[in-house]
């Protein structure tokens, strides 16, 4: 169940080890990411984004598959705070980070590498779009909440946030902070003239510093993690001023 990224990393670890593989892709996600996972291989289904676990299940339950989940899983979480030790070895006390967050996975791994190395004093931010907020929801209920997620960061709508990445967050995670889809949009052309080819999701952590979401950071040791350049030039076209 992936929006691009997960997917890609999916089918390339199928195609690898020989196995049959499917993924299941929001209607919203780019024609262009679907062709990609197909070429490893891959079988895509393209559905509406609040039918995804339905058929997540109809698989499971029909063709008798296993479902790896794209951000709910601890060692996929264990995977990502590799990123967290990377940040370390560049930067061994961080003031403040900042990370992207669709489901919470990534935000939860590296969270939780950096907090659990010792930096008790770093503030980890988590930055979501608007209209995709499903972490910034669940802390404000206290648990993990889905919603009906719409943005152009499609790799940050998930159709609910992660329960393992929601516990993680709750200890770790400073907080979380919003951006609007035309922030994000500007974010991508702004890294592009930096020579930077930044999916609009691998943008949302520059933008929340680009419009002043993150308090305190003026002096500071600042990380901000952009993730992922997954983009088509079909896209690329839609942002670039």
């Amino acid at each position: 169940m992936s929006a691009g990224n997960y997917g890609k990393s999916f089918a390339y670890a199928s195609k690898h080890y020989g196995s049959k593989g499917k993924v299941l892709m929001p209607e919203t996600a780019p024609i262009s990411r679907a062709t990609l996972i197909q070429s490893f291989g891959c079988d895509v289904e393209r559905v509406p984004m609040t039918c995804l676990m339905n058929v997540v299940n109809r698989c499971v339950q029909e063709s008798n598959m296993t479902f790896l989940h794209p951000y709910d899983d601890s060692d996929l979480i264990a995977g990502h705070a590799s990123l967290g030790f990377e940040v370390l070895e560049l930067m061994p006390q961080p003031d403040v980070v900042v990370i992207c967050c669709g489901g919470g996975g990534l935000l939860a791994g590296v969270a939780a590498a950096i907090k659990l190395s010792g930096c008790e004093k770093t503030r980890i931010y988590g930055v979501e779009p608007e209209g995709a907020c499903t972490m910034y929801k669940s802390f404000i209920e206290k648990k993990p909440v889905g919603m009906d997620s719409k943005s152009i960061a499609s790799g940050l709508a998930p159709p609910f946030a992660g329960t393992l990445p929601y516990e993680l967050c709750q200890r770790y995670v400073q907080d979380i902070v919003l951006v609007n889809d035309e922030e994000i949009k500007a974010a991508v052309s702004t890294l592009y003239g930096a020579g930077l080819l930044v999916e609009p999701s691998g943008c949302a952590a520059f933008a929340a510093i680009a419009n002043d979401r993150i308090p305190d950071i003026a002096g500071r040791n600042v990380v901000v993690i952009l993730s992922g350049g997954n983009i088509g030039q079909d896209e690329l076209t839609n942002f670039l001023d």
